[in-house]
C-alpha cells in the first residue's frame, strides 16, 4: 500500500467512525477534565507498552501496526519516551521525547513533550498526558488529555482475549469517552483489524 493510499485509508476511517458515533449515539452531557488515578507507581509504569486502541491523531496516520511506548526514568521529575510504529511500507517511525510530572501528588498528570514538534517542543507546559486508569497489576492502562481529544489504549501484552477488550470498552467508557471514537490498532500476535472499540 502507498503511503498517499494508506492515509487516505486512515482518513476513510476516520470518516467512518464518525459516522457510526452520529448514527448510533444518543447525545451526552460533556463530562468534566479527564481525571487522573489517586497515585501513579512511576518506576512500576515504565517499560514497553502496546498499543490496543486509540482516538486517531494525525500523527499515527503513518502507523499500521505495532505502535508501542517505551518509558525509562530520566529523574524525579522527568521519564524518557520513545514512541515507534511499523509503517505501512513496512519500515519503521520513531520519536523519542520527554514526560514530566506536573502533579507531584498523584504523578499521573505529565507534559509530553517532542523537540522540534509545534507546540510541543518545550519540556515545560500544560498537563497533555493523564493516566486515568492503570489496572491492579500495571498490565494496561487508559491514558488521554484533559479534554479528551486524544485517548490510548496501553497494554503490556499485544494480545488481549475477549474478557480483556470487554473490560477495556467499560473502563474507557466510564472515563467519559465514547468508545466509538476510538480504533483497535493491530499488533503481531493480537488483534489484526481496525475498528470502533464500541463493535469488538
Amino acid at each position: 500500500m502507498t503511503l498517499s493510499k494508506a492515509r487516505g485509508f486512515a482518513a476513510g476511517l476516520l470518516t467512518a467512525a464518525a459516522a457510526v458515533v452520529l448514527a448510533a449515539s444518543p447525545a451526552q452531557a460533556q463530562p468534566g477534565a479527564l481525571a487522573p488515578v489517586p497515585s501513579l507507581d512511576v518506576p512500576r509504569y515504565l517499560g514497553t507498552w502496546y498499543q490496543l486502541a486509540a482516538v486517531p491523531q494525525p500523527f499515527n496516520l503513518d502507523c499500521a501496526r505495532d505502535t508501542r511506548a517505551t518509558y525509562g526514568l530520566v529523574d524525579s521529575s522527568n521519564v524518557s519516551v520513545a514512541n515507534s510504529c511499523t509503517t505501512w511500507a513496512g519500515g519503521t517511525n520513531g520519536i523519542n521525547g520527554n514526560a514530566r510530572v506536573n502533579d507531584p501528588v498523584t504523578n499521573a498528570q505529565l507534559h509530553v513533550s517532542f523537540p522540534d514538534v509545534p507546540f510541543q517542543s518545550s519540556p515545560d507546559g500544560p498537563t497533555n498526558y493523564v493516566v486515568t486508569y492503570i489496572a491492579d497489576d500495571y498490565s494496561w492502562a487508559l491514558v488521554g488529555d484533559p479534554a479528551r481529544a486524544s485517548g490510548f489504549v496501553l497494554s503490556r501484552n499485544p494480545a488481549v482475549d475477549d474478557v480483556g477488550w470487554k473490560q477495556i470498552r467499560q473502563v474507557v467508557e466510564s472515563r467519559g469517552y465514547n468508545s466509538c471514537l476510538l480504533l483497535t490498532s493491530p499488533t503481531t500476535g493480537g488483534r489484526e483489524g481496525i475498528q470502533p472499540l464500541c463493535t469488538v
